[in-house]
């Protein structure tokens, strides 16, 4: 049994979220959100309670962000971040002198309760934990439900695992690096939404319907919706840029979650992307020679091999010298640099999945729904996520541009290849 741990009053940054602080600005911080819509309305006071419980067991979630003079780092806090009422408005950037400088937030509506994170403290991964185990916490004292715990719903009851907070980019990380360079993707442009709105389209389908489709092919869910997107926005670019000349590669960011490479128990960050996608100016391409494509560049791509090359490459960056006692506000300007250059200009958009979220069926009876949502990215004006719940697939699209052309030509795209969609969407009239 591992030694119990109590959480440090300061903790490095993992690697994957030193880039974060440096790339925030007035209206835009790396968030994503993920929730779960209940049976009853929440109480207020109850979810408190439970809050506190779950930051109790998870402390690495009751973080601040400090800037230091080479580094900014997480700072530890005894106090817990309010709970809000939930907004119409998801993702919008985390002003973190607005918000006690937590990065993290609870919020509810109604039924739901939400969690919206700053990507400085975890990834899609630790975030449903800390989710699912804040849910079972509520249920409990709500309702009494004696719900079965584990590595993915926490006994709050015990005391932080030291495993959990690990850096564990830096505990697998090797010796040999590689370039960084790719050709720069298409992006899709549009009318900028004013005053900061984000759509929230959803759309949602029989997740048996999805499971079917791909296994016909010989291939895994997130391939196929993968390669439908490809598709739409291929097809959004061939309508919008007059000459095949002037095409431009159309990539796909792919989260991996490296816990199922590596051996790792972190909450924290531990996830790299593959890059998926084809060239149009080649000529057009059918949806079996693209899904051929996504599917031997993901077997090619997600081996141990190459993923400890890219863990590598951005560690040892991490740890060169000159970098590491280069005061901040340069360090700041040097990373803003190295992201514009191989950031989400090398993908035209995001697909995340985290896949099937399987509750107890103590705890199943109470969740209705869940949903996770991307918050909007840098370059990429329109991004999505997915998550599986008792039996629907629901991928959530952000955008901040006023036209919905790629959730049209994607939900459309599905309805066609034989899966019914409902669409659902945040746009008030």
């Amino acid at each position: 049994m591992p030694t119990n741990k109590k959480p440090t009053k300061w903790m490095k940054l993992d690697n994957a979220a030193l880039i974060y602080p440096a790339t925030m600005n007035r209206s835009w911080t790396a968030l994503f959100r993920l929730s779960a819509t209940l049976t009853e309305p929440i109480d207020e006071d109850i979810l408190e309670v439970a809050q506190k419980r779950t930051m109790r067991r998870l402390p690495w979630f009751a973080y601040k962000l400090k800037r230091g003079l080479f580094w900014f780092f997480l700072e530890h806090s005894k106090d817990l971040p309010k709970i809000e009422q939930d907004v119409a408005n998801p993702c919008v950037r985390m002003r973190l002198d607005e918000n006690d400088g937590y990065c993290m937030r609870v919020r509810y509506y109604q039924n739901r309760i939400a969690v919206e994170y700053f990507h400085v403290l975890t990834d899609g991964t630790g975030g449903l934990v800390f989710l699912q185990t804040l849910v079972a916490e509520y249920l409990r004292l709500k309702y009494g439900a004696n719900i079965p715990r584990g590595d993915k719903i926490l006994d709050c009851s015990e005391d932080p695992r030291p495993e959990e907070a690990e850096d564990s980019f830096a505990v697998h990380s090797g010796k040999i690096t590689q370039t960084r360079k790719e050709a720069k993707a298409y992006h899709i442009t549009g009318t900028d939404e004013r005053n900061g709105f984000v759509h929230i389209i959803t759309g949602s389908m029989n997740a048996e319907d999805v499971l079917a489709k791909a296994r016909e092919k010989g291939v895994s869910v997130t391939e196929y919706l993968t390669a439908a997107l490809i598709l739409s926005i291929d097809a959004i670019q061939r309508r919008k840029v007059p000459s095949v000349h002037k095409y431009q590669p159309v990539k796909l960011s792919v989260p991996i979650n490296l816990r199922n490479v590596f051996p790792s128990k972190t909450l924290r960050n531990f996830a790299n992307y593959v890059n998926l996608g084809i060239d149009p100016r080649l000529g057009e391409y059918t949806f079996d020679e693209t899904l051929n494509i996504v599917h031997h560049t993901m077997a090619m791509e997600v081996t141990k091999k190459l993923l400890n090359v890219k863990i590598t490459t951005n560690v040892l960056s991490e740890r060169n010298t000159i970098l590491r006692l280069t005061p901040l506000f340069l360090k700041n300007m040097a990373l803003k640099y190295v992201y514009s250059q191989v950031g989400d200009v090398l993908s035209t958009t995001t697909l995340s999945n985290l896949g099937v979220a399987k509750l107890p069926a103590e705890m199943a009876q109470y969740v209705r729904r869940m949903d996770f949502i991307l918050g909007p990215l840098v370059d990429n004006r329109v991004c999505s996520a997915a998550i599986t719940y008792n039996g629907r697939l629901r991928i959530n699209f952000t955008r901040t541009i006023e036209e919905p052309l790629l959730e049209r030509e994607f939900l459309t795209r599905l309805v066609k290849l034989g899966i019914p969609v409902k669409v659902e969407s945040n746009q008030q009239n």
